[in-house]
C-alpha cells in the first residue's frame, strides 16, 4: 500500500516508522506543506490507498474534508474535533469515500474500554477517571478519556463521572478508572510504555480501511484488525 501521513509530531513519525517496517511506501506532509489542506488536491492523492491523520483537531476537519470529497479513504487518530462528526460521517456517505476514526488506535486500549464497560455495571459506586499526557497535549480531557466517562455514564445513567487531567513532561498517556464503594475500591488502569502501541493500531486500521468505504468507529471494528 502506499500511504499518506499528515503530521510530523511524536506519534505522526512513528505511524510513518510502522508502517515502512510493515512494507508500506509511505509520504509524509507537515502543517506548513498542507495548511488549510491545501496541499489535500486530487493529483496528490493518485496512487494513495490511504490517509492517516495525526495533526490536531482544527487541521484535522480541513484534512478529512479534502480527502472525502474526493472520495479518498483516511483513518483519523486526531481528537477535538467530534462537534464534526456528523458532518464528516454525511460526507463520507455522499462521495463513497472511507472514514475510520477513533480516541485512541491501541489495541490494548480498546480492551481497556471493554473492561471498563463490565466495571461500569456495579451498582452503588461512585465512578471517577484521571488521565495523564505529555505537556504538548493540546486536549484535555484526552479523547479518550472523555470515551471511558462516555462508557461509566452510559451504564450509569443518573450519575456524572468526573475527569481529572494531567500533563506532565513527556508522559505517553495513562488512564485510569476507578469504583469506590462503601466496603472497597476497584481500579482499572492503562499506561502507555510507548507510542508504538497507537501508531501499529494505527496502521493496521489503514490496512483494514484500504479496499472499504463508509464510516466506522474503531470501537467497533478492532477485533478485525
Amino acid at each position: 500500500m502506499l500511504l499518506l501521513v499528515l503530521g510530523k509530531g511524536k506519534t505522526g513519525s512513528l505511524v510513518t516508522q510502522v508502517a515502512r517496517e510493515r512494507g508500506h511506501g509511505v509520504r509524509v506532509l507537515d502543517a506548513r506543506e498542507n495548511h488549510h489542506a491545501s496541499a489535500i488536491t486530487g493529483p496528490a492523492l493518485a496512487g494513495i490507498d490511504v490517509v492517516i491523520d495525526f495533526t490536531t483537531a482544527e487541521a484535522a476537519v480541513a484534512n478529512m474534508r479534502a480527502v472525502l470529497a474526493l472520495g479518498g479513504r483516511i483513518v483519523v487518530g486526531t481528537t477535538g474535533w467530534y462537534a464534526q462528526l456528523d458532518e464528516m460521517k454525511a460526507l463520507a456517505i455522499r462521495r463513497q469515500a472511507g472514514l475510520l476514526y477513533g480516541a485512541n488506535f491501541s489495541i490494548g486500549v480498546q480492551k481497556f474500554f471493554r473492561l471498563t464497560a463490565e466495571l461500569a455495571k456495579l451498582e452503588g459506586y461512585q465512578f471517577a477517571i484521571a488521565e495523564t499526557h505529555h505537556l504538548s497535549k493540546l486536549d484535555a480531557p484526552s479523547g479518550t478519556a472523555i470515551t471511558l466517562k462516555q462508557i461509566v455514564e452510559a451504564a450509569q445513567p443518573n450519575r456524572t463521572v468526573e475527569i481529572t487531567s494531567h500533563r506532565i513532561g513527556d508522559a505517553n498517556g495513562e488512564h485510569i478508572v476507578t469504583a469506590t464503594g462503601p466496603d472497597d475500591t476497584l481500579e482499572i488502569r492503562h499506561d502507555a510504555q510507548n507510542r508504538r502501541g497507537f501508531a501499529l493500531g494505527a496502521v493496521r486500521a489503514a490496512e483494514w480501511l484500504a479496499h472499504r468505504s463508509g464510516v466506522y468507529d474503531v470501537r467497533e471494528i478492532f477485533d478485525q484488525l
